[in-house]
């Protein structure tokens, strides 16, 4: 391999490492060598990758802000010595990780991108040699010495995502990822090609980890009939974020008693943002009735975030202030393209 360009693979598991066991066919980890061995493809690309391997391999359900804190390291300690990263990672929690590093690592300028795959790698038809190798390609391209994406990404079937713009929203297809509230940044095909108008240019900073996080932050997911004893439940939990999925546009019920208890645990310090069940559009406080009452208690305005995105923003900025005006004021202010004010 050449050396004009270096990468560092951060290994932690997922199914993209996993082969079948010959007796059981129950699917167990590999290890990183076992991967590389099914990719001989790598021998050619232009670059030279480094690897890091987690001693112990992480099955995505278990990720953690612990986690997510030593890849964040990972990356600072590496950082001055390579040109991008490709985190392999398994897809169900994927997008939280990438929303999360989004916000933990400030002013980054080279590519972070989370890729994995549907089917194993030793499978026959698996989808996880044509991630990697092109998550490689993206992570080391650059245009007048610059890369071309610094940006934390989620790279799957031939599309790259804003990491904080993604969920995945299928299980048993390839196409496991989408964004449905701002546009894909590359898509691979015979060529590949990015969407220069939509990449976040690199704010030319030093890089700054910012890696505390609070991780109690409980979630109010509204449905038809729910009760008070339930909302009194979820408000009056020792937590000061909570995110709130509403309904539409960020509506809710207008009954005094679900208002009185939302007012009762904002004027105690909780700091509470409303975001959509729905995957596409906005939150619009104010634009029907039956949201104008939350807004003039002080819920925080979500607009088109993913739950991925304001899940780990909570946890970010109560990781970072105390005040609950001012994480209320950064909740609804764009920190890494996670959202559209609208």
């Amino acid at each position: 391999m050449s050396d004009t360009c270096q990468i560092l693979i951060i290994y932690t598991g997922g199914t993209i490492g996993m082969m079948a066991d010959p007796v059981s066919k129950v699917l167990r980890p590999i290890n990183f060598e076992q991967i590389m061995d099914n990719v001989p493809e790598l021998e050619k690309l232009n670059c030279r990758i480094k690897v890091h391997s987690f001693d112990e391999i992480i099955d995505s359900s278990n990720m953690n802000q612990e986690i997510w804190g030593e890849l964040a390291g990972l990356i600072e300690k590496h950082y001055n010595e390579v040109d991008g990263f490709v985190i392999l990672h398994g897809s169900d929690t994927m997008a939280y990780t990438a929303s999360a590093l989004s916000f933990m690592l400030e002013n980054l300028d080279k590519p972070v991108i989370f890729t994995g795959s549907q089917l194993p790698i030793s499978a026959i038809r698996t989808d996880a040699k044509e991630n990697l190798m092109t998550a490689i390609e993206i992570a080391k391209a650059k245009k007048y010495d610059r890369s071309r994406v610094p940006e934390v990404c989620i790279y799957f079937d031939y599309k790259l995502f804003r990491g904080n713009r993604s969920f995945k929203y299928n299980s048993s297809k390839f196409e496991a990822f989408r964004s449905p509230n701002y546009p894909i940044l590359a898509e691979s095909g015979v060529h590949l090609r990015f969407s220069v108008n939509d990449i976040r240019p690199s704010e030319g900073q030093p890089l700054v980890i910012r890696q505390k996080l609070e991780s109690d932050v409980a979630v109010l997911k509204l449905y038809p009939g729910i009760s008070p004893k339930v909302v009194e439940n979820i408000l009056s939990a020792d937590v000061r974020g909570v995110v709130m999925e509403t309904f539409g546009a960020g509506n809710t019920s207008t009954d005094d008693w679900f208002v009185n208890l939302l007012k009762s645990a904002i004027d105690n310090g909780k700091v509470i943002v409303d975001i959509s069940q729905c995957k596409v559009g906005t939150v619009e406080l104010g634009r029907y009735e039956t949201s104008k009452q939350l807004k003039d208690i002080g819920v925080a305005n979500g607009y088109d975030m993913t739950f991925e995105a304001a899940i780990t923003k909570m946890m970010y900025l109560l990781g970072q202030y105390d005040d609950p005006a001012t994480i209320k004021e950064l909740i609804e202010t764009d920190l890494r393209g996670e959202l559209t004010v609208s």
